[in-house]
């Protein structure tokens, strides 16, 4: 066969590859009907009645997702078609919860106004919005994931400069709580740690490529496992001195954690050394003693996780409401707005939403938003191990687990199975900069898995929109 032959039936190949966008669609069809299902149950559970009012929310919802999808078929069509929707059946349960908790409880005052454009529920909403257009941006300014290679250490700098910007400002504007994370500007606040998370991640990527080898090497074997030269532990060293900097000046435990163990996998992933994995949770040991002793803060949460009744009404009270709903909601919940989350005060909305929702659907519920998660951290673990260079593997791997950390580290908090830390729940809780970072990381996650799947020598839909419009105006 000649070669214009070949071409012509590898062409012919890649256009016959399914793409699963109707699959796709589907799905966030299914999700816009969880949606429904769930704004019902809660009506009924606090009223009674059903109104029209009730399908607003899932309507803006669903229509926020298939602008969504519309951006994937165009710019990523090769991409993974359970992504996008397990991570907007997510953001639907978060929404969800989040207008229902401003709507009150069955054993207190409630409102008999439905409305969704009032309250955290609306507010979070348009962010959702803000969300989408940030989604359709990675989409189109990152083509190719390998372009942000280039970038890495312009990343890296952005990062640290956005880990350290609420330290360097005045508490009155970036403390809350005792952590400075925040930067307020008016009625607005920003997170920039979790825009860092981003940067950070495409810098370690670039870095482990081109270290890898060096880091690699081994120097002694001891019970069977090679340990790395003492000269090449400069950047596990530096890595945890920063994430005890971030401790040190904004007192935030869970970012610190989180940095940390970000790096370490992502080692552990470019070398394939278990020794990495050993050396870091060596140091992590001994800075979680040094933190213990040295800051107040973290004994204080170290104290409350180990003994919460101690003092129920005060410093235990949250970690104390928490067990209690989670305990409420038993295997099957009390149901969509039946129970009395408020007990959490303000913060049922965003530090203990996993609590909330575990009250109102159960332990089996809970557990399938938890099912969720895996299934993204799944797919995109896969597709980091089918894309064809060492940075996409490494940024894959890197956002797969990044996600799965932060709900650990939370989850673990919220059911008292560690330290209760500061972190938000992914795509589930209350907060505007959260929810926009988050998206962007499913916008990249949507790029890797469109490149492992597409065929080689496939032009992106855009560039062939483009060549087609050449054509014809030539013509």
């Amino acid at each position: 066969m000649s070669t214009a032959a070949l071409a012509v039936a590898s062409q012919g190949a890649a256009r016959d590859r399914p793409r699963h966008r109707n699959t796709e669609l589907l799905l966030l069809l299914g999700v816009i009907g969880v949606a429904t299902v769930l704004a019902a149950a809660v009506v009924v559970a606090l009223h009674a009645n059903i109104t029209l009012d009730v399908v607003y929310l899932p309507l803006s919802i669903g229509a926020a997702f298939l602008v969504l999808h519309i951006a994937v078929r165009f710019f990523a069509p090769y991409a993974d078609p359970v992504i996008l929707p397990c991570a907007a059946l997510i953001n639907t349960i978060g929404i969800t919860f989040i207008w229902r908790l401003s709507l009150g409880s069955v054993t207190g005052n409630r409102r008999t106004d439905f409305s969704i454009f009032t309250g955290q529920g609306f507010r979070q909403l348009l962010w959702l919005f803000c969300a989408t257009a940030a989604f359709i941006a990675v989409l189109w300014v990152v083509r190719d994931h390998r372009t942000l290679a280039r970038f890495s250490y312009t990343a890296g700098f952005l990062g640290v400069a956005l880990v350290m910007l609420p330290a360097m400002l005045p508490s009155s504007i970036s403390e809350v709580n005792g952590a400075k994370i925040w930067v307020r500007l008016g009625g607005l606040s920003v997170q920039p740690g979790e825009f860092a998370k981003l940067a950070l991640l495409v810098f370690f990527a670039s870095y482990l490529v081109a270290k890898r080898d060096v880091l690699s090497l081994a120097s002694k074997r001891f019970m069977g496992i090679d340990f790395p030269r003492g000269r090449d532990l400069g950047p596990v060293v530096a890595a945890w001195a920063v994430s005890l900097l971030v401790l040190v000046f904004e007192s935030d435990l869970g970012t610190s954690l989180m940095y940390f163990g970000i790096f370490i996998s992502m080692l552990y992933v470019a070398t394939e050394r278990t020794s990495w994995l050993l050396i870091g949770l060596g140091l992590f040991g001994a800075g979680a003693v040094l933190a213990w002793t040295a800051f107040s803060r973290v004994h204080l949460r170290v104290d409350i996780w180990l003994h919460p009744f101690h003092d129920p009404n005060a410093s235990g009270f949250q970690i104390v409401q928490s067990l209690f709903g989670l305990g409420t909601g038993g295997l099957f919940g009390t149901g969509p707005g039946a129970g009395n989350p408020e007990s959490l005060n303000q913060y049922a909305s965003s530090d203990f939403i996993v609590a909330t929702v575990g009250e109102e659907v159960g332990l089996f519920g809970l557990a399938g938003v938890l099912m969720l998660y895996l299934i993204i951290a799944q797919r995109g673990i896969r597709s980091s191990l089918d894309v064809r260079d060492s940075f996409g593997k490494l940024l894959g791997a890197g956002l797969s687990f990044s996600l799965v950390l932060q709900v650990f580290v939370i989850v673990g908090g919220v059911s008292k199975l560690i330290p209760l830390t500061g972190l938000t729940t992914p795509l589930l809780s209350y907060g505007g900069s959260s929810l926009v970072a988050n998206w962007c990381l499913i916008a990249l996650l949507i790029r890797l898995s469109d490149s492992a799947r597409k065929p080689p020598g496939q032009r992106p839909a855009v560039l062939q929109l483009r060549h087609a419009l050449t054509e014809v105006i030539s013509r």
